[in-house]
């Protein structure tokens, strides 16, 4: 007689019987909540989201009392907490990108991102006009604020782990208040400290400096944490065979971190490619397509959503304001994604 071996399983791995219970428990809860609704006042969607949480709650805290015992019913009120949180996280998340998606595409077209908007207004059919010098600006204007941001954030940061002198306290302090500034607050500063005073003009220059003060912080923090990852062993091997404290940074530091500060320059990158308000003030929004960023009214992503949104009131105005928002949406997902991507590879 053949002896049957049982497919070992990792110990916290459910079984085909836990995942029918599991299964059982929330069917009755919907069950139980459709009940509640029916026969009570709470109606609509919220009523059934807050019927089906309690009934959650109680079918799981005491179908796990029956099974397991206390300890592991308190553990099922847990679970069924972080899976609401989860639940309420991922609701506006999803009708978002839902929303954004169901009405952008319908402004997307086989020019839109070649095209501008000099020779059309936000009220033309779609077909004339596109977003091609809004994007031509916000990958200029994005750019120059990284050229500046870059150095400065990493330098801080390597102030920050490697150096720690006196200043350290004063200097992490100042980044995480920058990480707390208000948009606008940039804006103005710039508005007030140079365009006024100094150019008495808008341009796209001014524009990167905007931005640059809200992207310092998010790259300076992000490197630090990336540093503080390096092994001290690579440090001290690098002293070790006589290098000075910055050839060593240099040599084996910063290569190490590699992945990591790439992953800093696309988070602060993300953090402002979206941003609007400094860029209402101190660029001029021009409708044409401008690849001199220090002269001239230069157009961005932002912009060209509230433009449309506010001079327009057609449905073709609408529709060019939604097409911006999922051409800006992609960009973000796209650059969230090699953040995650890159953050996950092996240090060094």
């Amino acid at each position: 007689m053949t002896q049957t071996i049982p497919t070992p399983r990792r110990p916290w791995q459910p079984s085909k019987t836990d995942r029918f219970e599991t299964l059982g428990v929330l069917l009755a809860s919907f069950a139980l909540a459709g009940l509640t609704v029916e026969f009570t006042g709470l109606n609509g969607k919220l009523g059934f989201v807050v019927s089906l949480f309690f009934s959650l709650l109680i079918l799981n805290y005491g179908f796990y009392f029956q099974k397991q015992g206390k300890a592991a019913a308190k553990d099922s009120l847990l679970q069924v907490f972080t899976v609401m949180a989860i639940v309420l996280t991922l609701i506006p998340i999803v009708s978002i990108i839902a929303t954004v998606v169901g009405k952008g595409y319908k402004g997307l077209h086989w020019g839109i991102l070649t095209k501008d908007m000099a020779l059309a207004s936000v009220n033309d059919p779609i077909v004339a006009g596109g977003l091609g010098h809004a994007l031509v600006g916000t990958i200029l204007m994005v750019g120059g604020a990284l050229i500046i941001s870059f150095p400065i954030g990493v330098l801080t940061a390597l102030y920050l782990t490697e150096i720690r002198g006196p200043l350290t306290r004063p200097i992490r302090f100042l980044v995480q208040a920058m990480s707390g500034v208000p948009s606008i607050v940039a804006g103005l500063f710039i508005l007030s400290s140079l365009i006024y005073p100094v150019t008495k003009a808008l341009s796209g220059m001014m524009g990167s400096l905007a931005l640059t003060i809200l992207m310092i912080p998010t790259i300076a923090r992000t490197a630090e944490e990336m540093l503080r990852l390096i092994p001290n062993e690579l440090r001290e091997a690098g002293v070790a065979l006589g290098g000075t404290q910055w050839r060593t940074v240099a040599g084996v530091i910063l290569p190490a971190a590699k992945s990591g500060l790439v992953t800093a320059i696309i988070l602060g990158v993300a953090r402002i490619i979206g941003e609007t308000a400094p860029l209402l003030l101190v660029t001029g929004g021009g409708d044409a397509l401008n690849l001199n960023p220090t002269e001239g009214a230069m157009g961005s992503l932002p912009y060209y959503i509230w433009k449309s949104f506010l001079t327009g009131g057609t449905p073709e105005a609408f529709a060019r304001a939604w097409a911006g928002m999922l051409v800006l949406l992609i960009f973000i997902f796209i650059l969230f994604g090699l953040a995650r991507y890159l953050s996950g590879r092996k240090v060094g």
